[in-house]
């Protein structure tokens, strides 16, 4: 089997760089270790950044997205009891959507489907070689049988536990992580949202978020330890927690209780490897880099290196020009740190350290008192929300 581009993983940013390949003219076989209903069912991120939202339309796969998706011009900090709007639209120009990674991958898989593109799902034994050198492969079994997918490239898309960062020699990579010592209980609920935008919560308490996946169903988080086990937390004790969290005085606002069908502890961890490709081989996407949600760019760095990458295979087939494949890396890498310096300023802004002394929670206090109350810091905290430039 032989194409140009090889892609391993099936998530958001391995589907949506197979589709920009394929409107660039660039042939390419998506790999997957799961299978079709597993990848679609999967139930992640559901903020996107503006240019995320442009990059899927301009991929032909924005309809149902503009169609059922929702807009948020703004986002909520809520603490000591009161509610503080940060209005994008009036600081920015721009705007959020709140669609489900699992609508992006759904979407992604049927353009690629009804285009002719090749997914081979359940691939088990998937193996990355060869990419020192100039003629790469993939190494993998399908329906029971030994088969080796021939490349020019190879792109690992496989997340953080795949097998392509893990191929590269250690000694060609500079890890930097750091983990947090609280972790997310996040549920899914049957209920319409509780607020039209999303409300970060900081209370003496812990943290807490409230966000949705639709009009009619709620994703909810609490801060909780790293360990935690979510069939301990019953849903009376988990809506009443909720309800202690979200407290606020001089509104008419009450927290929506309906059935919780989902319940999961998400970690904490921030978590870069560097450089982002080795010979043939290009990490993109959580292979390379990890952020905690808080800021909501996990999806959305996925997608940045997957536009950096498709643009530099587009400038190597099609004006034989290689510099911005040998930039790759470099180019992604200024972006992911000031993403990761976001997502980990919004960590520590809003969440309960049992380190902290009463000094330490008071200037927390006093920064978010600030953020909300400065013009020009509202628009730092926006401008990084809705989205840094691509490039």
């Amino acid at each position: 089997m032989r194409t140009q581009i090889g892609i391993i993983g099936a998530g958001p940013a391995g589907l949506l760089l197979s589709q920009l390949l394929h409107l660039h003219g660039i042939e390419n076989v998506v790999l997957e270790a799961r299978s079709r209903q597993y990848v679609e069912g999967r139930i992640r991120a559901g903020v996107l950044e503006y240019d995320a939202v442009r990059t899927l339309e301009e991929a032909g796969v924005g309809a149902r997205m503009n169609a059922e998706g929702l807009k948020h011009f703004g986002v909520n900090l809520r603490f000591r009891e009161r509610t503080h709007r940060i209005d994008f639209a009036d600081l920015t120009g721009k705007f959020v959507m709140v669609y489900s990674q699992h609508d992006v991958v759904r979407d992604l898989i049927a353009a690629r489907l009804a285009a002719g593109g090749t997914i081979l799902f359940e691939a088990s034994d998937v193996r990355p070689c060869d990419f020192e050198s100039e003629h790469p492969s993939i190494r993998f079994r399908h329906n029971g049988q030994e088969q080796t997918l021939e490349c020019d490239f190879i792109a690992g898309c496989d997340g953080f536990h795949g097998v392509c960062r893990e191929s590269i020699p250690k000694a060609e990579l500079a890890i930097y992580e750091r983990t947090y010592p609280f972790g997310w209980l996040g549920i899914l609920a049957d209920v319409p949202p509780s607020s039209e935008e999303l409300i970060y919560a900081n209370h003496e308490r812990g943290f807490a978020l409230l966000s949705m996946r639709g009009r009619e169903r709620s994703r909810l988080y609490l801060q909780c330890a790293p360990d935690e086990d979510p069939e301990a937390w019953s849903d009376e004790r988990i809506w009443e927690e909720l309800s202690w969290r979200f407290a606020v005085r001089g509104e008419d606002w009450h927290l929506k209780r309906g059935p919780i069908t989902q319940k999961s502890v998400t970690p904490m961890r921030s978590f870069v490897a560097e450089p982002m490709q080795y010979g043939r081989l290009f990490l993109l996407g959580d292979a390379a880099h990890i952020v905690p949600p808080t800021g909501a760019k996990g999806l959305n760095l996925a997608l940045a290196d997957v536009r950096v990458f498709a643009r530099a295979l587009d400038s190597y087939y099609h004006k034989h020009d290689s510099t911005r494949l040998g930039e790759y890396s470099n180019t992604c890498l200024r972006r992911i740190w000031k993403v990761e310096r976001f997502s980990w300023w919004m960590t520590s802004l809003l969440h309960r350290f049992e380190t902290h002394s009463a000094f330490e929670r008071r200037i927390q206090l006093a920064e978010l008192d600030y953020v909300v109350s400065s013009r020009a810091a509202s628009t730092t905290l926006a401008e990084n929300y809705v989205g840094l430039p691509l490039e």
